[in-house]
């Protein structure tokens, strides 16, 4: 399913792309619905070319994930769970990043990104912008 869906121009699965995993797996296509619908990597909605997830971990929620998040809505003009309209950003919530060392953290597609404040998400997603 990663696989398939980092295939997706779109980052997600579609019906056609379950249909055919479970094909393939010789599964029911409700079980891989199943699977894809319970890991929160996994989407069935189309999502920017920027996957932006910040951790909502106990570590990041104290040093201040609130307030990056807040930053990140404001800036992007989105909410969680929201795709920009010119679909350059999708902002998510993760439990764990794992790397409680540099909280408050986010992961942009593969990278994380830690020791957040305001200034450099604003650095971050200006830099994005300006990528092609």
């Amino acid at each position: 399913l990663h696989d398939i869906q980092n295939a997706s121009p779109e980052h997600y699965l579609s019906d056609d792309d379950l249909r055919a995993a479970a094909d393939y797996l010789k599964l029911p296509t409700s079980f891989v619905h199943g699977v894809a619908t319970f890991y929160t990597m996994y989407s069935l909605k189309p999502r920017g070319k920027n996957l932006i997830r910040v951790c909502q971990s106990p570590p990041c929620h104290l040093l201040g994930s609130s307030t990056i998040s807040r930053e990140l809505i404001r800036l992007l003009g989105i909410g969680f769970g929201e795709t920009s309209p010119d679909k350059r950003f999708t902002l998510e919530m993760t439990s764990c990043l794992g790397v409680c060392g540099v909280a408050p953290a986010m992961m942009i597609n593969d990278r994380v990104y830690g020791n957040l404040t305001a200034e450099r998400i604003a650095a971050i997603i200006e830099d994005l912008r300006r990528a092609k």
